[in-house]
């Protein structure tokens, strides 16, 4: 009777640290993807990938307390994941990152190192906050590629002004025939301030000899 009693206060305590560190985990799920939701800049935003961060981390502490200590546990999952194919690629190198973040606050709140998992989630959310707030890493050069059609010999005289005027450096890149005296002209071109690309193409188009004028850039640099 006495082992019994023992054995259901056992069982209980196993149960409450069962229910605390996947509440942990839940938590921590919480707080990256809503992390990920601010950040995220990328044109491959997916509202599964955020919801499976949260149950990922989740998952993971489940699969952490289930081996334990028990090698032979660690083994049969080994296993029994390697039946399951993955076939999503992974687009941005981001989600990759954040992929991990969930595995790695899983994996503390399994272990019942929950002050450690809520900690290291709050500290690695708040760089990232960070990082994208100072716009860290981003490109100080305001490079473009700057696309039009012109006469190759009426044109030249016109556009190159423009270019010296608006750009710190210019430079031809390719040239392609697209018709009789018409030349779609490619450069790449550094502009002086980022604002400045409005007033370029307005000039350009102001040309009459010059169309089809396109600019292209990083949305990152917005």
């Amino acid at each position: 009777m006495l082992q019994g009693f023992q054995n259901s206060v056992l069982t209980s305590l196993e149960f409450e640290s069962f229910l605390g560190n996947l509440l942990v985990a839940l938590v921590c799920g919480f707080v990256i993807s809503i992390v990920y939701r601010i950040i995220y800049r990328g044109p491959h935003y997916s509202t599964s990938f955020v919801q499976a961060m949260v149950i990922l981390s989740m998952i993971t502490a489940l699969v952490i307390m289930v081996i334990g200590n028990n090698l032979a546990r660690a083994f049969g999952l080994v296993g029994a994941m390697s039946i399951i194919r993955f076939r999503t690629a992974v687009k941005d190198t981001q989600d990759i990152v954040f992929i991990f973040f969930s595995l790695a606050a899983g994996m503390a709140a399994g272990v019942g190192l929950k002050s450690f998992a809520l900690l290291g989630t709050i500290l690695i959310g708040g760089i990232f906050f960070g990082l994208n707030k100072f716009n860290y890493a981003s490109s100080k050069k305001q490079e473009f590629l700057l696309q039009f059609h012109s006469s190759l010999v009426e044109g030249e005289n016109t556009y190159l002004p423009l270019l010296q005027k608006y750009c710190k450096h210019n430079k031809l890149i390719n040239v392609q025939a697209m018709g009789d005296d018409d030349y779609e002209l490619s450069f790449q071109v550094l502009l002086k301030e980022k604002q400045m690309r409005t007033n370029l193409i307005t000039d350009l188009n102001k040309i009459h000899n010059i169309k089809q004028i396109r600019l292209y850039y990083d949305d990152d640099q917005n």
